[in-house]
């Protein structure tokens, strides 16, 4: 409706800047209004011009409301205060509207807005060094749901995770799977305090022993007093990781960071499956090293006399594109950096095609966003294509008990235990229901409550309320005659009318929160829907005598299911026939 009404106040300006010399394309900035009493939709655009043509803004509202073309969609125009044009929708456009519903069906609100544009959105790339948590669980849910959201209006999107399977963190998480192993082969030994200390690695632990047997080489008691013996820190557990490869030798340590990498990389997978989460590519770290990306991105930026030698390592200088300070690539041992990293990896995105690149990433991550683009920058990218969006923490709540997360300590809350506990529909509305800029408290009780205090339930019930509906027309041996518009005039009700201009709003809500980001407009609108749908089933009897009556409400009853469905769809909550 808002596109209908958009379009043809542009058909109007473009000739009425054509008459004034003004510049063809001048942008209406269309609104709803917060009043009903002044029409469904206003514009300021006759107060913007009346500077420029040196005339009243209501002389100026006037000849624009003029030109506006003759249209069933538009019943009335009006020039109201200082120069607003506000215009009201014809009732019968409502009620095609409706019918439009009907026959588009899962397809209705979707757009080609975005057409001919290609999106990667990298998402989650939690390092593979532990269960996903209650807090990647969010990145899950808010990156799955953009990603649907612009598909759902004409981008050709492509989903990614970003597999963290080199570097420090890792080598950590193998040298803690073989003080494991010593453990349960009977050496008596702790493991540092800044180790990978969760039941999960006892499990992989558990894993390799089982498959390989015992007998993996130890330590002499006097190498460990020397190295248990330090305080615990960085530099004790590099020593311990040089020990363990030292020990276990390039191979032994190479099979064992496997192993552990393989054992929570698929469980990893298996729980944002059973999410509804499902990237299209899980892109390994160690690939970019591995096939040359990141000497071809160094290369580039070498060629550009962009890196420099300093003490030993080679610095990119990414001042020279708007970052804080120069960046480390090459360590003096001659290791890359997990920045030469990032930089390879996003060039690498650009050589595949994609126009924007959206990262989804933890808040911890707000200082990623300049260095990264200076890097695009210097390798001749545009900066605009990189879009990140940083998704907040969850604080997550029994009863008035807050749960502390620590990954190494392995005393935390994972995804699957929270989506166990309150289920997955809970869980991708709940993480979805505000904005992803901002702090999430997580209500677990409230999550598993069936009531209407629970958002998630109280939508899917008006779902459900109206295959119930369904059920009860069928036991009543009423037949089902899906009215056209002209069959729609009986909707007189001020409720029906709030629920027809609701149900219109929905393509504009998509568009809305696919462009900004945004899911939880979605949020926020299917509770609106429900709320108003809820108000007019208890207020209104739907299978009355009359057939026409009957059918046009069975009709809205059933344009409004649909729209829910296909809400919850792209959020990835399930609509259910019963509940």
């Amino acid at each position: 409706m808002r596109a209908r009404i958009d379009h043809l106040l542009r058909e109007a300006l473009a000739g009425f800047a054509a008459e004034r010399g003004l510049e063809p394309a001048l942008d209406p900035r269309l609104e709803r209004t917060r009043d009903p009493r002044h029409g469904d939709f206003t514009t300021n655009i006759a107060l913007r011009l009346s500077s420029t043509l040196g005339e009243p803004p209501r002389v100026v509202a006037g000849a624009v409301a003029a030109a506006i073309p003759e249209s069933d969609v538009i019943e009335a125009i009006d020039v109201a205060g200082p120069g607003f044009i506000n215009l009201t929708v014809a009732p019968g456009a409502y009620r095609r509207e409706l019918a439009a519903i009907i026959r588009a069906g899962p397809a209705y609100g979707r757009s080609d807005i975005g057409a001919g544009r290609r999106v990667l959105v990298e998402y989650v790339s939690a390092n593979p060094t532990g269960p996903l948590h209650v807090g990647h669980g969010r990145n899950a849910a808010y990156g799955a749901s953009v990603a649907n959201l612009l598909r759902a209006t004409g981008h050709d999107v492509h989903e990614e995770y970003y597999v963290n399977d080199a570097g420090r963190q890792m080598d950590i998480l193998a040298l803690s799977v073989w003080l494991r192993l010593l453990q349960l082969s009977g050496v008596d030994l702790e493991l540092p305090a800044n180790a990978y200390q969760g039941d999960y690695v006892r499990e992989i632990a558990r894993a390799v022993r089982s498959a390989a047997g015992d007998g993996f080489p130890t330590l002499s008691q006097q190498q460990w007093g020397g190295l248990l013996g330090e305080p615990d820190g960085e530099r004790r557990l590099d020593r311990l990781i040089a020990a363990a490869k030292q020990a276990l030798g390039a191979d032994g340590f190479a099979a064992l960071h496997n192993a552990a990498l393989t054992g929570i990389l698929d469980d990893i997978k298996a729980d944002l499956a059973e999410f509804g989460v499902r990237p299209h590519r899980w892109y390994s770290e160690a690939s970019l090293s591995d096939g040359g990306a990141i000497d071809r991105a160094l290369q580039r930026l070498r060629e550009r006399r962009l890196l420099e030698e300093r003490d030993g390592a080679t610095w990119f200088r990414a001042t020279a594109y708007g970052d804080e300070k120069d960046r480390v690539v090459v360590r003096e041992n001659g290791a890359t950096t997990y920045f030469a990293s990032d930089i390879a990896y996003h060039a690498e995105k650009r050589a595949r095609g994609f126009d924007l690149l959206l990262d989804v990433l933890g808040a911890d991550h707000h200082g990623y966003v300049a260095r990264v683009r200076a890097g695009l920058e210097a390798m001749d990218e545009p900066g605009d294509c990189l879009e990140v969006r940083l998704v907040q923490f969850v604080t997550l709540y029994r009863g008035r008990e807050r749960v502390q997360m620590s990954t190494r300590t392995g005393e935390y809350v994972t995804l699957r235990e929270l989506r166990a506990e309150v289920g997955n529909d809970a869980a991708r509305f709940l993480y979805v229901s505000r904005s992803n800029d901002q702090h999430l408290d997580f209500d677990l009780e409230l999550a598993k409550q069936q009531s209407n205090d629970n958002p998630v339930y109280y939508v899917q019930y008006a779902h459900a309320r109206v295959s119930s509906l369904l059920r009860r027309m069928e036991e009543g041996g009423f037949g089902l005659e899906r009215s056209g518009a002209a069959d729609l005039e009986c909707l007189t009700e001020e409720a029906e009318h709030g629920l027809l201009v609701l149900l219109s709003r929905y393509p504009e809500v998509l568009q809305l929160a696919a462009a900004n980001r945004a899911p939880q407009h979605l949020v926020q609108y299917l509770r609106s829907l429900a709320a108003s749908f809820h108000s007019y089933y208890n207020a209104h009897r739907l299978l009355v005598e009359n057939e026409t009556l009957r059918n046009a409400r069975v009709t809205l009853a059933l344009a409004t299911q649909q729209v829910i469905r296909n809400g919850l769809a792209l959020l990835g909550v399930t609509a259910p026939e019963s509940m």
